[in-house]
């Protein structure tokens, strides 16, 4: 997995990090991720394996924001009565 990094000085003090520590952090990554989890795709590369771990954070922010919208319209809503609304702010806190 070599690529630019190992011929370059660095500017800033972090510690460099190995190829066995990004392949680790790579499989790890790989555990995360459902649509990368089952057996199937062993052989996966790094750059999908990436690649499926930023779609599968942009597909759960989505999530996040659409139940986001459809909380706030419940909580604005006429139909929600004050127990409802109350039992829900209950469940935010």
């Amino acid at each position: 997995m070599s690529s630019g990094r190992s011929g370059s000085s660095r500017s800033s003090g972090a510690p460099r990090i190995t190829d066995d520590q990004i392949t680790d952090l790579v499989s790890k990554l790989q555990q995360l991720i459902p649509e990368l989890r089952n057996g199937r795709f062993n052989k996966t590369s790094s750059s999908r394996i990436l690649e499926e771990t930023c779609n599968y954070i942009k597909n759960l922010q989505k999530e996040v924001d659409d139940l986001s919208d459809r909380l706030a319209q419940l909580l604005a809503s006429k139909e929600t009565d004050d127990d409802q609304a109350a039992i829900i702010k209950s469940l935010l806190m």
